[in-house]
């Protein structure tokens, strides 16, 4: 009898297991406001954690930790492999450009500082920090010398001058996305109209088929993070 409580106790346990992870993967969504993008789970164990924080396909979550092995199982089991991830983080440093992460979920920063933090997460993103128990958010300000670009002249007044003093010549590559060429080289261009307004792009691309130009067009409305290129 003992023996079938504990099996059964057991059975019950792991059919919780995921739902629970799933529910504080939904209030952690909740508490940071932070809808779509680019999630970073620093300290992600046995990934079951990592896996759920998407909760849809609006997001793209990477986790980190000392020994991914259990974490990149769970990932595989969940069939999410690619939209979900998992790497071995070293030392303190995290594997980010600046200014590109939505938001940060950790339990322990494992040594990683906070300024580590701030430099990786992109103007209105979000670190959750559990620190003495409790879960803390900062939210990364947006700076007040970027600025946005929501008509064809800037803005509906039609100076083509930017306040902005943060653009300038190129210096890295923020993200890449697709596709990666566009449908030819001597006719309409495969992506045009694009406007930026409150931290995303959006723009006109021609997803036909880049067999022939003669193909129908497919034109697409896309709107990604400005950030970090999440669709």
């Amino acid at each position: 009898m003992q023996t079938l409580r504990s099996m059964l106790g057991l059975s019950l346990a792991l059919f919780l297991c995921p739902s629970a992870f799933a529910d504080s993967a939904a209030d952690i969504i909740k508490a940071t406001g932070v809808k779509g993008g680019f999630i970073v789970h620093l300290g992600c164990g046995d990934g079951e954690l990592t896996t759920a924080l998407r909760v849809n396909k609006g997001y793209l979550v990477h986790g980190l930790g000392q020994d991914v092995t259990r974490a990149r199982a769970a990932i595989r089991k969940a069939d999410l492999y690619g939209p979900v991830s998992a790497d071995r983080l070293a030392g303190s440093k995290l594997p980010y450009i600046d200014g590109s992460v939505n938001l940060l979920v950790s339990e322990d920063l494992k040594g990683v500082p906070m300024r580590e933090v701030m430099r990786v997460l992109a103007p209105k993103g979000v670190a959750y920090v559990k620190q003495g128990g409790d879960w803390k958010k900062t939210v990364k300000p947006r700076p007040d010398n970027i600025d946005d670009w929501t008509h064809f002249l800037h803005d509906e007044g039609g100076n083509a001058v930017a306040h902005d003093t943060e653009v300038g010549p190129p210096r890295h590559l923020q993200w890449q996305g697709s596709p990666r060429w566009s449908r030819h080289h001597d006719r309409m261009a495969s992506m045009s109209a694009l406007v930026s307004a409150n931290g995303r792009v959006f723009y006109v691309m021609d997803e036909g088929s880049r067999v022939s130009i003669q193909l129908p067009a497919r034109w697409t409305l896309v709107a990604r993070d400005a950030f970090n290129g999440v669709v």
